[in-house]
């Protein structure tokens, strides 16, 4: 008889079991764009994530092809059912939507939390920060650097171990590797697609494009003037031919362009296009301005959209898994980007052994200290005057106008598109 109470009670147990309702699940709806840097990079981390939160469903939207078409998708969709919890955001597109109130203030998540000791410094908050909200945090942050071909630099002369550090080093070097023929290109300045290559110059000369109270062109000035008159040399010193972003690339991975001037952001990708083609190496972008230089900050920052209080703190904490140090230990190796949280890079769990054996990613790091926020122009036609400043360019390099035509055009361009 107890034989048999012992199996009853063990059957209503296992089925009791059965019945119970799961635990609850939280799905977070991710978005994010370019999928070609984020996609593998995206998945590694939601998946390490949901190892230590099972109660958490990570769902992907469809990505979007540029931070430009995120941004855009993202003001189509705000307050709508297909609204993400979470996006991916160009830095200089922040100030969109703390202007237009899309967009959830993390700062009083921020003010409770101790983000210090997580690695979060003021310095990377402010990142992600404008208007006094934090609009985020800071994911993936680059900076520009400089690509070279070793083979070439020493075929034309030059010391692969001693690369140029000012640009007038760099135009006489590149004339020399145009020199060599077979359709050598001797520099590429990836100046095409956004202002922001074009900021490199600007902010490097210290120089800022608006004046302090954004009502002013202040690239008109001799800084921005200066930064033109060296894209003008790259062209006539530095034979730097008219391609598009896409043909430098492929030309560079092809062993035909001496030296490339881009974002760390593109180093995973130019390491595996290149492949053992050629000795590639990477250093820091020539000194302009040694006391007032700086470099801008590429990059995007995770941004909360859901305004589900209940939702809030789950997609709160992943935001902070993505962009801690974990998130850096995969996007700095995956893409090329340099760590946007301070604890990676001195742990050897994250980055710490990770720049002693890949010396290729140390340029990026080693420029952190002058970086500061990708500028983002007031108004709603902050993406006319990015285009209006590279349709600019591009009729310099292609030697249309000179560098004070470029700048005068580029000055009553802008001046007409900013808020009166």
């Amino acid at each position: 008889m107890r034989t048999l109470f012992r199996s009853v009670f063990a059957g209503l147990a296992m089925l009791g079991a059965v019945a119970a309702p799961a635990a609850a699940e939280t799905e977070i709806v991710v978005h994010y764009p370019m999928p070609g840097f984020f996609k593998d990079v995206m998945e590694k981390i939601s998946t390490e994530y949901v190892k230590t939160h099972p109660d958490v469903k990570i769902t992907f939207a469809t990505p979007s092809a540029t931070y430009e078409e995120g941004l855009q998708l993202m003001l189509r969709q705000a307050g709508s059912a297909e609204m993400p919890d979470v996006s991916f955001i160009g830095l200089n597109r922040l100030r969109v939507l703390a202007e237009r109130g899309v967009g959830v203030d993390l700062k009083p998540f921020v003010e409770k939390d101790d983000m210090g000791s997580q690695g979060f410094s003021p310095r990377l908050l402010k990142l992600a920060e404008f208007g006094g909200k934090q609009m985020g945090l800071a994911f993936a942050t680059s900076n520009p650097i400089f690509y070279y071909n070793a083979d070439l630099v020493k075929k034309a002369g030059g010391d692969p171990e001693n690369p140029p550090k000012t640009w007038d080093e760099v135009l006489k070097l590149s004339a020399k590797i145009a020199a060599l023929g077979d359709g050598t290109i001797g520099m590429s300045y990836r100046w095409q697609g956004d202002d922001w290559m074009f900021s490199a110059l600007l902010f490097g000369h210290g120089g800022t494009f608006l004046s302090a109270d954004e009502k002013k062109v202040a690239f008109g000035g001799p800084e921005g003037l200066a930064s033109l008159e060296l894209i003008d040399r790259m062209v006539k010193e530095g034979k730097m031919p008219a391609l598009t972003a896409d043909a430098q690339l492929q030309a560079f991975y092809a062993g035909k362009v001496g030296m490339m001037f881009w974002t760390t952001g593109g180093l995973r990708g130019t390491i595996n296009g290149v492949g053992g083609k050629f000795d590639l190496r990477t250093t820091k972008m020539p000194v302009i301005d040694a006391a007032k230089g700086r470099l801008p900050t590429g990059g995007n920052a995770a941004v909360m959209f859901t305004t589900d209080a209940k939702k809030q703190a789950a997609v709160y904490d992943f935001i902070k898994f993505a962009a801690g140090p974990f998130g850096s230990s995969v996007v700095v190796p995956g893409t090329g980007y340099v760590p946007n949280n301070e604890l990676a890079p001195k742990d050897d769990r994250y980055l710490g052994k990770f720049y002693q054996e890949n010396p290729l990613f140390r340029a990026g790091l080693s420029q952190m200290d002058i970086m500061i926020p990708w500028y983002s122009f007031p108004g709603n036609n902050g993406v006319k005057v990015t285009n209006t400043i590279v349709d600019n360019l591009a009729r310099l390099v292609e030697q249309k106008v000179t560098p004070e035509q470029a700048r005068d055009d580029m000055v009553a361009e802008v001046t007409k598109l900013l808020p009166r």
